[in-house]
């Protein structure tokens, strides 16, 4: 039988997502308290891969088993053994054919960026930017980046079978913080905060808004300039196609 587990976790206290030698990961850690739970090797594949310090509010996971546990106990049991920087939110049994990875019909994640004074309570959670930013070039910069296109030089992913995303992006400030939304059925590694890297050097007038058609043309990974730091990156919804 198959389970499926939506979790969130703070990203700051693990070396990314996915399973390393000798590092404290999200997946491993679900993958160890399972385990000791069903008393059996347990492997989860999940929807999402998210880097080191970046954080998620609605990650999924699936994992089989053929013994069959009552979700609601296997939920607290989850939580009473796990690191408490994961959360589990849900388990629920579903079909054998759904499949956490390859049913993801789009995800959003959410950018962090701090416009006020530096706030140290929040410098893993929120990127410290400390700046006004020009909402005219945000605007701006919003409507040639949104929608399709060859996002080859804003990834350090070399062997993806194809670069061409189709994105929607758009964002609110509410007390200084702005909350930017990128929406897609699929992102390269580092590419919204390589998007996010290029805003900010427009905004301080390294790069402009005119290079940005030029940057998409050269399909390279240095025509975009910088990555911004991975702790204002939110995985925040995931939706499935069925």
């Amino acid at each position: 039988m198959r389970y499926l587990i939506n979790l969130s976790y703070d990203g700051s206290h693990f070396y990314g997502y996915q399973v390393q030698n000798n590092a404290i990961t999200v997946q491993g850690e679900v993958e160890k308290c399972l385990s000791k739970i069903f008393n059996e090797k347990i492997k989860i594949i999940s929807s999402s891969r998210t880097d080191r310090k970046v954080h998620a509010y609605d990650q999924y996971c699936h994992f089989d088993s053929n013994k069959k546990i009552n979700t609601s106990k296997l939920m607290h049991s989850l939580n009473s053994l796990i690191n408490k920087s994961i959360y589990i939110k849900n388990i629920k049994l579903v079909d054998d054919e759904f499949h956490a990875r390859y049913n993801v019909l789009k995800k959003e994640y959410v950018y962090k960026i701090n416009l006020g004074k530096y706030n140290p309570i929040e410098k893993d959670y929120v990127l410290q930017y400390n700046k006004k930013l020009n909402t005219g070039v945000l605007n701006e910069f919003i409507s040639v980046v949104s929608g399709k296109h060859n996002f080859k030089s804003f990834t350090s992913d070399k062997d993806s079978k194809t670069y061409e995303r189709d994105i929607i992006i758009d964002y609110k400030i509410s007390k200084e913080i702005l909350y930017l939304r990128f929406e897609s059925s699929g992102f390269l590694r580092y590419m919204i905060r390589n998007i996010v890297g290029l805003l900010i050097d427009i905004n301080d007038g390294k790069k402009s808004i005119s290079d940005i058609n030029k940057i998409f043309n050269e399909k390279s990974r240095t025509a975009s300039g910088k990555c911004a730091s991975p702790e204002g990156l939110y995985l925040n919804k995931i939706y499935f196609n069925n």
